[in-house]
């Protein structure tokens, strides 16, 4: 019987990395990467010098949003509270980077914490704690619903039942995000990606951003089938993009799940061969969504594990070629601005 691994994501090899370097395309585009993450697990430490050395290879990063990572909450006081302790930690990272004393870019600007929405009404409590927290840079939440009935798929450490974004309690929850002017990113798996629609139908007020393309899968039972499955994806992106308060992240695509593997090849990916793998899908989601609501990502640290940061940026740029320079403009950085309700530096 197939089980969940004990780690779901791909060991980070700098050393395998290092063996492709590519210099930056259009190196004055500025970006704002509005997905990565901040953690010091077993044996994986990501932290601001580990983020800052990535930022550092010729891209003009100006800003980044943390995401929501389950680390360094409380070790103890009510459980509701305890992921209150991310919050707290990445705003002082914030607060580092805004002294100026490590750079330009502005890290952490935006802060995506974690509130369990099954709370009910009892959530907006919760929310508004992480508001006092980070003060003007909590900008919503990420309760992750990745469920699939395969348990290769699984992450151990994010367990969700079935059915979650039709649950009452976690409804009443997600009701408490608008009042408060906050969103919600969804990280769920391909074939949730209709449940979702009926939660932005049902709450149209509500922004709302589609993590990782919405999870398209690549091991277990969706091992070889990914022409198959893809029309399926395809069609319930358009139905998904066809919501006006739901936004799309373009990335995440070097997990594990995904089965790329990149990872398995003697020397890791050039942003030529990431975009031709990922072409299909960043063409449907932007056809769908259109530029004004998409924005690309890094999911940095955990693609790390498939490729390097400086080459994730130069593939993004091949693949929006062929759009306009105000188009560009939105997905590199604008619509996460907007999105995120961030401020983009002077020219």
């Amino acid at each position: 019987m197939n089980t969940a691994p004990a780690n779901p994501y791909l060991a980070v090899r700098q050393d395998w990395l290092d063996r492709v370097h590519e210099p930056a395309l259009e190196p004055a585009l500025p970006i704002i990467d509005p997905h990565h993450h901040l953690w010091d697990r077993p044996g994986w430490r990501y932290l601001l010098p580990d983020l800052l050395a990535d930022l550092a290879t010729g891209h003009n990063v100006v800003a980044t949003v943390f995401v929501q990572a389950r680390a360094f909450h409380r070790a103890d006081g009510p459980e509701a509270l305890r992921p209150l302790g991310e919050t707290e930690f990445v705003n002082g990272v914030a607060a580092m980077s805004a002294s100026g004393v490590y750079g330009p870019a502005r890290v952490c600007a935006g802060i995506v914490g974690h509130v369990d929405l099954r709370l009910g009404a009892a959530a907006s409590e919760v929310l508004q704690a992480h508001m006092r927290a980070a003060g003007d840079r909590f900008r919503g939440i990420r309760h992750i619903v990745a469920w699939d009935a395969d348990p290769v798929v699984l992450n151990p450490g994010n367990p969700a039942p079935a059915g979650l974004l039709a649950d009452r309690a976690f409804r009443e929850g997600f009701a408490c995000l608008a009042p408060l002017g906050l969103s919600f990113d969804a990280w769920l798996y391909q074939a949730q990606l209709d449940e979702l629609t009926d939660l932005a139908r049902a709450f149209p007020e509500t922004r709302i951003v589609l993590n990782h393309f919405g999870g398209p899968l690549g091991i277990g039972a969706y091992q070889g089938r990914r022409e198959a499955l893809f029309p399926e994806w395809a069609a319930s992106i358009r139905k998904l993009a066809a919501c006006p308060n739901v936004f799309a992240k373009l990335g995440g695509l070097g997990m594990r799940i995904n089965g790329f593997g990149f990872e398995d090849h003697p020397d890791p990916p050039g942003s030529d061969a990431l975009a031709a793998a990922w072409k299909p899908y960043m063409d449907t989601t932007i056809a769908a969504f259109g530029p004004s609501r998409c924005m690309f990502e890094s999911n940095f640290p955990v693609d790390k594990g498939s490729y390097s940061y400086g080459v994730f940026w130069n593939a993004c740029k091949k693949l929006a070629a062929g759009a306009s320079a105000a188009e560009k403009a939105d997905m590199f950085a604008g619509t996460a601005a907007r999105f995120y309700r961030l401020a983009l530096p002077s020219a």
